[in-house]
């Protein structure tokens, strides 16, 4: 199976699906998204777990002659500092270095880098609303489920459509879900709309969707009155850490279900047809993440979310499509990758990701890809990258198959570039692509 890095479908897409481009399905491993029955049977979908200059120094120096003890100071010279203020003065720029640091963290994060689509990495994180020692699920549940919403997506066939789960932003009444929710009702003009805590219902449209990172943000004016949700940091969560998930399984709405992080950084890849892929770096959990949890949050203890609950993994053929469940293995959508998307399509509708130009495949022993083609006018086609190499590593990390190559080039942005480690002619050597842009 052929697959190119950069998201560009190895046969040609048809007219309509050229801005939502995608990629061929992975390894047998499989995953389904969480739409709960009886509103939509469940995609059944292939997946992996195989997945300047600094200053220079003067070359000289004058002499220097220092003062006798007792000598009165040099006129126009400052006088010597007590030996005691040293240590005020440290504990001064010490507080004043992180209070500035994290004031430009936080100016830094709501910028980008002007009309390229290359967002900045710097994430906007908001103040945790429990303490950092609180260890009650209950108290995560009752600072987040007010800003957590049931999804009801209508659409042509469906007596009832799809559901699934979102979170509140921001104070512009702006949504998070997945992509796969409401992307049928999208495209059909169906109707969408959200349920709050209280059971408010609130009609939403869509501002801009990814199928590459299966985000979509929907606008809701009376969201503005709900409470946005503090954003944490999935880079900074530890496997055995406890996690809560909150949505709307099996149309149940408000429900809270707990567990650990059971792995990070795990690579997979959801959908079953070329213009639905999405390729996840993702947070694996153990809480109970079952069909109608999609595009609700995952949180860790101070109630902050860390990621978005999107897939769960299946049995392939031993569960029926209509009957998939969870079975402890859930994956959910790094919320730094959530906020870097939503930035791209709050500015302009549209999301991008990055690219690379180079088809690629996996081999056979798993132990990297090995490139097929190379696309003229992109990136690759300006490296020192050849046909028949064979990629080993990506910045350092080891490459099993086409899967983990294309997710660690869609976990970076547009704009950057990326260190593959590859192999050729029994040589190793390490070849720096930049990566260049494409809507998606």
């Amino acid at each position: 199976m052929t697959h190119d890095d950069p998201g560009e479908p190895t046969t040609p897409l048809p007219p309509e699906a050229d801005q939502w481009p995608g990629q061929p399905a992975g390894s047998p491993t499989g995953q389904q998204y969480p739409y709960p029955p009886p509103y939509q049977t469940p995609y059944q979908s292939s997946g992996g777990y195989y997945a300047q200059q600094p200053p220079q120094p003067p070359t000289s120096y004058p002499p220097v002659q220092p003062p006798f003890p007792g000598d009165p100071a040099p006129a126009g010279e400052r006088a010597k500092v007590p030996g005691w203020m040293w240590p005020v003065v440290a504990g001064m720029a010490l507080v004043l270095g992180l209070g500035g640091g994290a004031l430009g963290g936080a100016l830094v994060a709501s910028s980008d880098s002007g009309g390229t689509g290359e967002v900045l990495r710097v994430e906007r994180r908001t103040a945790p609303p429990l303490p950092a020692d609180n260890g009650s699920i209950a108290a995560v549940a009752a600072k987040v489920l007010p800003s957590t919403v049931q999804i009801v997506a209508e659409y042509a066939g469906k007596d009832h459509g799809a559901t699934g789960s979102g979170f509140v932003i921001d104070g512009q009444g702006h949504v998070i879900t997945n992509n796969h929710v409401v992307a049928q009702a999208d495209a059909d003009n169906g109707p969408i709309e959200i349920i709050d805590q209280q059971g408010k219902h609130s009609k939403a449209t869509v501002v801009g969707r990814s199928t590459v990172y299966d985000i979509a943000v929907l606008k809701v004016d009376a969201a503005r009155k709900l409470t946005p949700a503090a954003i944490g940091s999935a880079d900074q969560m530890r496997v055995g850490e406890t996690v809560v998930a909150i949505g709307s399984p099996l149309g149940l709405s408000a429900t809270v279900t707990s567990g650990i992080i059971s792995a990070v950084h795990r690579p997979v890849t959801t959908g079953e047809g070329q213009n639905d892929n999405s390729y996840i770096n993702a947070v694996q959990t153990d809480a109970a993440i079952n069909p109608g949890n999609s595009g609700g949050p995952l949180v860790n203890l101070q109630g902050e979310v860390v990621g978005v609950n999107s897939a769960i993994a299946s049995l392939g053929s031993q569960v029926a499509s209509d009957q998939g469940g969870n079975i402890g293995v859930g994956f959910a959508i790094p919320i730094e990758q959530v906020q870097v998307t939503t930035s791209q399509i709050l500015k302009t509708g549209k999301a991008q990701y990055p690219v690379m130009g180079a088809n690629v495949r996996g081999t056979a022993k798993l132990d990297g890809a090995t490139v097929e083609s190379i696309t003229a006018g992109l990136p690759a086609a300006d490296a020192d990258l050849k046909v028949g190499d064979v990629i080993r590593k990506v910045d350092g990390k080891p490459v099993t198959g086409s899967i983990d190559l294309v997710v660690a080039i869609r976990s970076h942005v547009p704009g950057e570039k990326v260190t593959l480690t590859i192999e050729r002619g029994g040589k190793t050597l390490d070849v720096l692509v930049g990566l260049d842009a494409k809507t998606g």
